[in-house]
């Protein structure tokens, strides 16, 4: 069999190439690109890949639309900013040439944050289903935090997928803002209400569960600094939650 890479982008010319380069051996290179502006598209086109720029509907279904666009059965579905070691790269090959039974596989994802790699804080290993079968697998529809959903029996792989997400907190901040407004909006078309209780007390245990139950302590100053804003991710997130539901009241009295 063959396999297809799926990759979403929008303005990524500083990872796509360090990501296309570990995948080079894929028999198809499929970039789902949202309008980018910078020299991603160009970039891509050197690697030989099929370039699609469909309308933007969330990640989920951007990435579906990958899927969809994708001509192999066998897919591999990684971000712009991740990379594939060597060890999992013979790994999938070896899958793919296999008569294996299984509809997908998990790989663990190690991420690194401020320069140093997070092996704690619930960073790690991080186990993600990003190889399976087109056949048996699809993209679920959340507009963020979206997940591959198998038909079928998992199996698991050892080699690591390397994640660049955040160089610096400038970085951070950007996807902290949008994360947290997506997962407000999100929890909103949900019915969820944000109280007391989501403000007052999710926060300060989330940075317990990230600091001291999931051992963020032994990532040093990084494994603090995740902590945090982890548990001020959760905070902004219900604030923004509360501010909706507050918007909302205010137009349906006016109106």
């Amino acid at each position: 069999m063959a396999l297809s890479v799926v990759v979403i982008t929008k303005n990524e010319e500083a990872n796509i190439e360090r990501c296309l380069s570990s995948v080079e051996w894929a028999d198809e290179l499929v970039i789902i690109d949202s309008q980018s502006t910078d020299k991603t598209v160009e970039i891509a086109t050197r690697f030989g890949a099929r370039i699609f720029s469909p309308v933007w509907r969330g990640y989920g279904p951007a990435k579906q639309e990958g899927v969809d666009r994708a001509t192999h059965e066998w897919i591999l579905s990684i971000d712009a900013d991740e990379v594939v070691e060597p060890t999992l790269a013979k790994e999938i090959q070896d899958v793919v040439a296999s008569e294996t039974d299984r509809a997908g596989y998990y790989m663990p994802r190690k991420t690194e944050f401020l320069g140093r790699w997070i092996l704690h804080c619930g960073w790690y290993p991080d186990r993600l289903v990003r190889l399976f079968r087109k056949s048996k697998g699809r993209l679920s529809d959340a507009v963020v935090h979206e997940e591959v959903v198998v038909d079928g029996p998992v199996g698991y792989l050892s080699g690591h997928l390397l994640h660049y997400s955040y160089p610096d907190l400038e970085h951070y901040l950007r996807k902290f803002n949008t994360y947290t407004t997506l997962g407000a909006e999100e929890a909103f078309r949900a019915g969820r209400k944000a109280g007391w209780t989501d403000l007052v007390v999710r926060p300060p245990v989330a940075f317990i569960k990230h600091y001291i139950s999931r051992q963020g302590f032994r990532d040093g100053v990084q494994g603090f600094i995740v902590s945090v804003l982890s548990a001020t991710a959760v905070l902004v997130k219900y604030a923004k939650l509360w501010n909706k539901e507050k918007q909302v009241l205010e137009d349906d009295n006016n109106g």
